[in-house]
């Protein structure tokens, strides 16, 4: 038995740790598996099998999913020491799906995950997250679309009977030589790679091929030409006062946008020192980032390669260093260039664009300021992209040769997102073993001669090195709820090994990573690393290196592309990503931060080209012979392009992603041997029919009045309150016939630094995951029925061809005036002593008085019975769907009023510990779900009266106000004045 440790409240508060015996077993057998097994002992008890189980409440949860519901709550009679029912419990973990990263906290209630928290410790994301991070946990619980038994022929099957005839198969292939292909997306982890290898070896003929429906593989490509890595390199906005983009969504899908967004919003921050960075985006769709610019310049797609090359020589001329042949262009690039050059070592050049040749460009144009010495980490390098776009392509002809013996599929799904779809399936039926990995319906895995289902990632140990040593550990948080089993466990029982992935991990750690020269055995390093989640060797590196010679040739290559006509660009949505989670309901009804369009995909046009062509929101154009899509006017969009997202049109994701939107990840191209996410379109033409496109925000102006307020970099440095001249003009101007109620103890409030906010949504989600804030469907939301308690407001100014964007989120703003207070007959809504606007849901009889009277609109009215109606089919209208629900929060009935609560229950959960432990709350205790989502830090939670916390510096900041403060409604959130360079 392994000593059990107990991780102390200083070294990593309301974490608690499970032995690693307890978890290997957890990893064992599915759930189902084990209390088959009890049940069928006649002689089990219920207090054996209680006592088995562990956790009873779960337990009771999981058997009501698959069995008679159960109607009794059992209490634990044998309480396991690291287990509290009610209480929740915290575990460190890794999420990692091929595609997107994140350090978390996995939040564990009676043994079910409900809630995706960032970890703090991690050095990546520092306490950050993504939507899609936060979402992740409901596919957990996706009853209908993953799998629950493995498969052959499409019909289950034993894993003793799929995995003896694989081995025989595997054995036969590599006996005659004929090639083994295991095709993965990208492996972070070091010991997947080990086990791997280790499969190479008993299997000789075994290959890898990487691939990605997203490829970065032109910028790996280029950082190993220009700095010898062989990865991508990690940026470090925090450090870089001037910072120019070109189609590189950095602050949205781009790398790893839950650290880089942290750091750009590090160098936006105003609070604490008095430089601003400047933001410069060359794109042809309107992303986040661009949205966030200071200077944004909408340009086609083959624009921006050419104005690449021409500021890369004016830089190199301002330098002396060799220039080269480049397209004419119509932008002067000089003031820029000079700008860069100002700010040499304290700059940086980034690009989307999967070309090799154009990234070598802008690696050089860092090289020669400098750049990669303060601003890029060339050491601790990304090792999160590592396709080969090319090695793809030549796997897909051996397969159509039929010269491939079995391919192992993994984590990946080209059927789907390949850019030949059509002629990888038609190649797949001629490879003789093909096994799907896949833990979910796919159009690859359907046909797949077997289906070896992956567990869950919150079912499954693991490891990753997102980053050059820089570690993480996966540990499980619940039983396997199916009868899975780790792709990685699949490998090793083929290999004729125990399929203990749990083993196998820590035995790599010992072996490769842990060092004696610690000072601390390997089991206590472990348990500490476990616990924390994260560990990373700090490493003395050499100088970083720049190749200054690839740029000759790629320059002359850039300068000889040319390109006429309309153009279409392909882009990824914060939600959706590569449509992986299509089958997620909170992501498919996350608005689109631009376009604040959901369930739907589009083409973006801009409003000269929709001028032109006659259409309005909702008309179909033919992009090319067989694709049809609506059109969206988006101002800013570049003229003469066309935007559209991938990840939908799914054929066989779910009740939920299935035939929803458009796949066009067919009409990418290999282009010198990489991935174009662009492509010429001979002409756009307008076919008959009509798409309604559902919004969650109708009107898109200010129209003139003080919402979002901002200033000049120039003027606030003139005077701090430039811009928010208003707020002390509202407070001299206020009349009113109340008084401010006084706030004995506590007096809660919110504030957000619109400098920081970039608009990313992962708040809504968060919010939507810890309050029960119910999916409502397409129909719904076309009827404004929208449910998210936190929405983000985006407004455009008048300069519809290149407007600028501002974003504002907006939740209930807990007004000492309430007007929705005085209006409710039956006294639903009141004010607590603490300055918080309630609800008492029992007393709320649906009048909607208090949502007429709100001048926010922030107030939701459940229509239906969003949770248990099976008109809203969604994934958490089941038994098993309901486990993702968070107990601390009620889910609200039929016809009652419900909005953002500041998340109470976590107030109250602090007050009471702060209690129990006869202490004061600490400044940043409590947390909010918005704020502990949030990944550039935008939101801060407080006590007003305390007045050393930070919400209390924040509201006494010259650039704080209220929304709509003209009012006196006295609201308890306040918004700091956006401050722009331009």
């Amino acid at each position: 038995m392994k000593k059990k440790y107990y991780p102390s409240i200083e070294e990593f508060e309301n974490q608690s740790l499970e032995t690693a015996d307890r978890q290997a077993r957890l990893a064992s057998k599915s759930m189902l598996d084990l209390i088959d097994e009890e049940l069928n002992q006649k002689s089990t008890s219920r207090r054996n099998f209680l006592k088995f189980c562990g956790f009873s409440v779960a337990s009771a949860a999981v058997l009501s999913s698959c069995r008679n519901p159960v109607n009794k709550a059992i209490p634990l009679l044998n309480k396991p020491d690291d287990i509290t029912p009610g209480m929740a419990s915290y575990y460190a973990s890794t999420y990692w799906d091929g595609h997107d990263y994140g350090s978390i906290l996995v939040k564990v209630r009676d043994g079910r995950p409900i809630k995706i928290e960032g970890n703090t410790l991690s050095p990546i994301n520092q306490g950050g997250t993504t939507a899609r991070l936060q979402a992740s946990v409901l596919s957990l619980y996706d009853d209908g679309a993953r799998y629950k038994k493995p498969l052959k022929a499409g019909t289950e099957t034993s894993w003793q009977t799929l995995d003896s005839e694989i081995i025989g198969q595997l054995t036969k292939l590599s006996a005659d030589g004929k090639p083994i292909v295991l095709l993965t997306s990208t492996i972070i982890s070091p010991s997947d790679k080990k086990l791997i290898e280790k499969f190479k070896t008993k299997f000789p003929t075994t290959q890898q091929v990487v691939y990605d429906a997203v490829s970065d593989s032109a910028l790996v490509d280029a950082s190993n030409k220009t700095f010898k890595i062989n990865g991508v390199p990690d940026y470090h906005f925090e450090n870089a006062e001037l910072v120019v983009s070109f189609g590189a969504d950095f602050l949205g899908t781009w790398l790893m946008p839950v650290a880089l967004s942290r750091r750009w919003a590090e160098s936006r921050d105003l609070t604490n020192k008095k430089q601003l960075s400047e933001l410069h985006v060359f794109e042809s769709n309107l992303s986040l980032t661009g949205a966030n610019a200071d200077f944004r310049y909408p340009v086609k797609p083959s624009q921006q390669a050419a104005i690449l090359l021409n500021l890369y020589n004016e830089t190199a001329k301002l330098l002396g260093k060799e220039t080269y042949p480049a397209p004419s262009i119509d932008f002067d690039v000089k003031p820029l260039a000079k700008k860069l050059v100002d700010a040499k070592g304290k700059s940086l050049v980034v690009c989307g664009i999967n070309n090799s040749d154009v990234q070598v460009i802008a690696h050089s144009i860092n090289g020669i300021l400098g750049n990669h010495y303060a601003c890029m980490d060339l050491g601790f390098y990304l090792q999160t992209r590592s396709a080969s776009d090319v090695e793809m392509e030549n796997l897909v002809s051996q397969m159509s040769q039929g010269k491939v013996g079995a391919l192992l599929l993994w984590n990946c799904n080209p059927a789907y997102d390949y850019w030949e779809s059509q002629l990888f399936a038609e190649a797949l039926q001629k490879v003789g073993l093909t096994v799907s990995f896949a833990g979910a319906w796919d159009e690859t895995s359907a046909l797949c001669n077997y289906v070896a289902p992956n567990s869950h990632y919150l079912e499954s140990w693991g490891d990753a090195e997102p980053a050059k040593y820089t570690y993480s550990l996966q540990q499980p948080c619940i039983q396997k709820i199916y009868d899975t089993r780790q792709a990685q466990e699949n490998l090793l029982a083929w290999m004729g090994e125990k399929p203990d992935y749990y083993a196998f991990v820590q035995n790599y750690w010992q072996e490769s990573i842990y060092a004696p020269v610690l000072g601390k055995s390997f089991n206590t390093f472990w348990n500490e690393t476990l616990q924390k989640g994260v560990y990373k060797v700090e490493v003395e590196f050499e100088p970083p290196f720049f190749d200054e010679s690839p740029v000759k040739t790629a320059a002359l290559k850039v300068a000889l592309d040319k390109a006429e006509g309309p153009e279409v660009i392909f882009y990824e949505t914060l939600a959706l990503g590569t449509g992986a989670h299509a089958n997620n309901p909170w992501l498919m009804e996350l608005p689109d931060p631009i376009s604040k369009v959901c369930w739907d995909n589009f083409a973006a046009i801009s409003p000269k080209t929709a001028k032109e062509l006659k259409v309005k929101n909702g008309d179909k154009i033919n992009i090319v012979d067989g694709v049809e899509l609506p059109v969206y006017v988006l101002p800013g969009q570049a003229a003469g392009t066309v935007a559209i997202a991938y990840g939908y049109g799914r054929t066989n994701a779910g009740k939920v992603g299935n035939k929803v939107g458009v796949n066009i990840f067919s009409l990418t191209q290999l282009t010198d041997n990489f991935r174009n996410f662009s492509m010429l379109a001979k002409t756009l033409t307008v076919v008959a029919g009509k798409h309604d496109l559902v919004t969650t925000q109708q009107h898109h102006s200010m129209e003139n009045r003080p919402i979002v307020r901002e200033t000049s970099f120039a003027e606030w440095q003139r005077n701090p309150a430039a811009g928010n001249e208003m707020h002390e003009k509202a407070k001299e101007e206020a009349t009113t016939i109340y008084t401010r109620p006084l706030h004995e103890g506590h007096h809660w409030a919110l504030a957000i630094d619109l400098n920081r906010c970039t608009g990313c949504s992962t708040c809504v989600i968060g919010c939507q995951a810890e309050n029960n804030v119910p999916v409502i469907g397409k129909e719904q939301v076309a009827k404004t029925r929208i449910m998210h308690w936190m929405r983000i407001d985006r407004y455009f100014s008048d300069n519809f061809d290149n407007p600028k964007i501002y974003f504002q989120p907006i939740m209930c703003q807990h007004c000492d005036q309430a007007p929705c207070e005085n209006v409710c007959p039956v006294a639903a809504t009141n004010h607590s002593n603490e300055g918080l606007n309630q609800i008492a849901y029992n007393r709320c009889i649906g009048t909607k008085y208090c949502i007429n009277n709100c001048p926010y609109k922030v107030r939701r009215f459940n229509w239906f019975r969003y949770a248990t109606n099976d008109k809203f089919d969604f994934n958490m209208n089941s038994d098993l769907g309901r486990m993702v629900l968070n107990p601390d929060v009620v889910v609200r009935e039929r016809g009652v009023v419900e909005k953002c609560s500041f998340c109470v229950q976590r107030i109250q959960e602090k007050k009471l510990k702060a209690k129990l432990q006869n202490r004061q709350l600490q400044d940043n205790e409590i947390v909010p779900a918005c704020m502990q989502a949030c990944p550039s830090k935008a939101i801060v939670f407080g006590d007003l009266n305390d007045k050393e916390s930070r919400i209390s510096r924040l509201f006494e900041n010259e650039r704080n106000y209220h929304l709509l403060e003209e009012l006196h409604v006295l609201p308890n959130v306040g918004y700091l004045t956006k401050v722009r360079k331009s």
